[in-house]
C-alpha cells in the first residue's frame, strides 16, 4: 500500500503527474467499435457527434486471427479523427493474453494526448492495476504525454468481485468500473447463458392463497454486484457503468436494466448496437420533471441546510444532497446536449 504522500507521484521520470480530480465528462454511454472492420471505422466521424464515448474493441468479439489488424484500425481511427469533449477509449486484450503488451506498447505513443481511458478486462485484484499503472507511466514518459490515461476496470471474475475495493483505490489513474455479466457468469459458475438482464427462472413466488395461479416475480441477478460495485467507486470517487445489454432484439429489456443500474447509482452503459445509443441516453439523463422538482429544493434551501415543505412533502439537507446530484447531472448533460438543455431550462 503506498503512503499518502507517495500516492499522486508519477510512477516513472517523465511521466505526466497523476490527476488528484478526475475529469468531469459526459459518459453516458460508451459506444463500442470493432475497429478491424474498415466500414466501422469510417462511421466514426457521425459517432462522435452521437455519443459520450468512442471505444474501439480489441478483446471480446474480435477473433483471434483479427487482433492485429483490429489494433492497427484502432490507431488508423483516432489518428484521423479530432473526438473534441467526446472521449476517445480503447478496451485492450486482457493481461493474460499473447495480444496485451502489443496493444500498449503500439497504440500509447501511436495515439498519445487524445486517448482519454483504457478498459482493462478481467482485473482481479490491485496486482493488475499496479501493473498497467506502472506500464502506462513508463510508455508516457518515452512518449512525452502531457496527461496521464486513465484505467476503467471490468468487473467480471468472482475474484474481481472480491476484491472490489481495494481495486477501486488501486491507483489515481481509476476512472471507474464496468459490469462484465458474461464472464462473471462463467466464473461463478452461473447457469445463464444471457449477456445482462434478468432470468425467468431467478424468480420469486407470491404467497400461496387457495387453489390460484401464483404470481411470479422475475429478480435481477445482478443486482448485488452493481451495489457492491458502486459502493467500491463511489467511496473512492470513481464512476461505475453497467456493461453489455446482449439482446439487441429486446429493447424494452435493455431500458429497464439500464434504469435498474442509474437509479442504483450507474452513471452510464456499454452500448454495443446503435439502438443502445437512444436508450442509454434517454435512460442516463435524468427525467426534466425530476430535474424541475430538484431545482426547486436548491432553490428553497440555498446553504443546504434546514427543512422545507415543497409540494406537501417535506425536504431536509439529505433530500438536498439528493436534489443536488440530479441537477448537476442535469448540468452536465445540458453541457452537450442543447435539446435536453433546452427542457431543462438550464
Amino acid at each position: 500500500m503506498k503512503t499518502p504522500g507517495a500516492f499522486y507521484k508519477p510512477l516513472a521520470i517523465g511521466a505526466p503527474v497523476p490527476f488528484r480530480e478526475p475529469p468531469v465528462s459526459l459518459e453516458r454511454m460508451i459506444h463500442f467499435v470493432p475497429p478491424h472492420i474498415e466500414k466501422m471505422r469510417a462511421k466514426v466521424p457521425d459517432l462522435i457527434h452521437k455519443v459520450d464515448v468512442v471505444l474501439g474493441n480489441l478483446e471480446d468479439a474480435i477473433p483471434a486471427d483479427a487482433k492485429t489488424e483490429a489494433r492497427a484500425g484502432f490507431i488508423q481511427m483516432a489518428k484521423d479523427n479530432e473526438f473534441g469533449e467526446t472521449g476517445l477509449w480503447t478496451r485492450v486484450n486482457c493481461l493474460n493474453s499473447p495480444w496485451f503488451l502489443d496493444d500498449l506498447m503500439e497504440i500509447v505513443p501511436a495515439v498519445g494526448d487524445k486517448l482519454d481511458v483504457i478498459m482493462l478486462p478481467k482485473v482481479e485484484g490491485v496486482w493488475d492495476i499496479h501493473y498497467l499503472d506502472q506500464l502506462l507511466a513508463q510508455l508516457e514518459a518515452r512518449a512525452g504525454l502531457s496527461r496521464p490515461i486513465m484505467i476503467h476496470a471490468i468487473l467480471e471474475t468472482a475474484e474481481g468481485v472480491k476484491n472490489v475495493e481495494q481495486i477501486a483505490a488501486a491507483s489515481p489513474r481509476m476512472h471507474g468500473m464496468s459490469l462484465g455479466p458474461a464472464d462473471l457468469a462463467a466464473s461463478r459458475g452461473m447457469k445463464t447463458t444471457r449477456v445482462g438482464g434478468g432470468h425467468p427462472d431467478y424468480a420469486v413466488l407470491a404467497d400461496a392463497e387457495g387453489t390460484g395461479t401464483r404470481a411470479v416475480y422475475q429478480q435481477d441477478l445482478w443486482h448485488y454486484t452493481v451495489g457492491k460495485m458502486v459502493d467500491a467507486c463511489l467511496s473512492c470517487g470513481l464512476k461505475p457503468f453497467y456493461g453489455p445489454f446482449g439482446d439487441f432484439s429486446d429493447p424494452e429489456a435493455c431500458e429497464s436494466q439500464f434504469r435498474n443500474a442509474f437509479l442504483m447509482g450507474c452513471l452510464g452503459a456499454w452500448s454495443l448496437h446503435p439502438t443502445q445509443i437512444d436508450i442509454a441516453k434517454k435512460v442516463f439523463s435524468p427525467d426534466p420533471a425530476e430535474v424541475a422538482f430538484a431545482a426547486k429544493i436548491l432553490a428553497a434551501m440555498p446553504d443546504g441546510t434546514g427543512a422545507v415543505m415543497i409540494d406537501g412533502k417535506m425536504q431536509d439537507d439529505a433530500t438536498w444532497k439528493q436534489a443536488k446530484v440530479i441537477v448537476d447531472l442535469a448540468k452536465l448533460v445540458a453541457s452537450k446536449d442543447a435539446e435536453l438543455a433546452a427542457v431543462y431550462g438550464l
